[in-house]
C-alpha cells in the first residue's frame, strides 16, 4: 500500500462497519444536533475516519491519529470530571447530561472512547504516514475558521470563541484564532505526531489487510 491510499478491499470488513456507521450516525447526529455540529473537530474527525476506511486512505487515517488522542483525552476528561467531582472541566461533553436530547444521540458520543483505539490498530497494520500532522493541522484551521463564521457564538465551537480553562478570548478574533490553532496544531498535534512517529512504522509491507 502506498503513502497515500490503496485498495478498499483490503478494508473487507471495517470499510462496511464505517458505512454503517455513517449511515446511522450521520442522520441521528444532524437530527438531534443539527448540520452546525459537523464544524466539531471530533464529529468531522470520525466522519473523516469512516469515509478514510472506505476508500483505504492510509493519509486520511494518519491525519485522524493525530487528532483522535487529543480529542478523546480531552472529552474523557470532561465526562470523567463531571461523574467523579460532579461538574465539568470544562463544559465540552455537557450535552451529554442534557434530558431533552435524544437518548440515542448522546450514545453514540461514546465513539470518542472506541475512535483513537481504531485508529491505533489502523496504524499498526498501515504504518503511519508523517503528513497527516500537516493535513490535521489545516483541517483544523479551516474547521475553526468555519466555526467562528459561521456558528453562534454561545455554541462556541471549536473554541473558536473562548478558549477553554480560562473562560475568555485570548485576544481580538483573529488573535484568538491564530493562538488557538498554534496551541491545538504545534502543541497538541505535535505530541500525537511524535508520539505515532515513535509507535508505528512508517511504512509497511504492501497488501498487508487491515482486517
Amino acid at each position: 500500500m502506498n503513502a497515500g491510499s490503496g485498495n478498499s478491499a483490503k478494508f473487507p470488513i471495517l470499510r462496511w462497519f464505517a458505512a454503517l456507521w455513517l449511515l446511522i450516525y450521520v442522520p441521528g447526529y444532524a437530527w438531534a444536533y443539527g448540520w452546525m455540529n459537523f464544524i466539531f473537530l471530533c464529529n468531522a474527525g470520525v466522519i473523516v475516519t469512516a469515509l478514510a476506511l472506505i476508500a483505504g486512505n492510509r493519509l486520511l487515517l494518519s491525519s485522524q491519529a493525530i487528532a483522535a488522542p487529543v480529542i478523546a483525552l480531552s472529552w474523557a476528561l470532561d465526562a470523567g470530571w463531571k461523574l467523579f467531582a460532579g461538574d465539568y472541566l470544562f463544559g465540552g461533553t455537557a450535552y451529554m447530561w442534557d434530558g431533552q436530547l435524544p437518548l440515542y444521540a448522546r450514545l453514540l458520543s461514546l465513539y470518542h472512547l472506541a475512535w483513537p483505539v481504531l485508529l491505533y490498530y489502523a496504524m499498526r497494520r498501515l504504518g503511519y504516514d508523517r503528513r497527516g500532522w500537516a493535513l490535521q493541522a489545516g483541517i483544523a484551521a479551516l474547521l475553526t475558521l468555519a466555526a467562528r463564521l459561521f456558528s453562534p457564538a454561545a455554541a462556541n465551537i471549536n473554541f473558536a470563541f473562548v478558549a477553554p480553562f480560562v473562560d475568555r478570548p485570548l485576544g481580538p478574533p483573529a488573535l484568538h484564532l491564530l493562538l488557538s490553532w498554534l496551541i491545538l496544531a504545534g502543541a497538541g498535534y505535535g505530541l500525537t505526531h511524535a508520539l505515532c512517529r515513535r509507535l508505528f512504522p512508517a511504512q509497511v509491507a504492501a497488501g498487508r489487510p487491515l482486517l
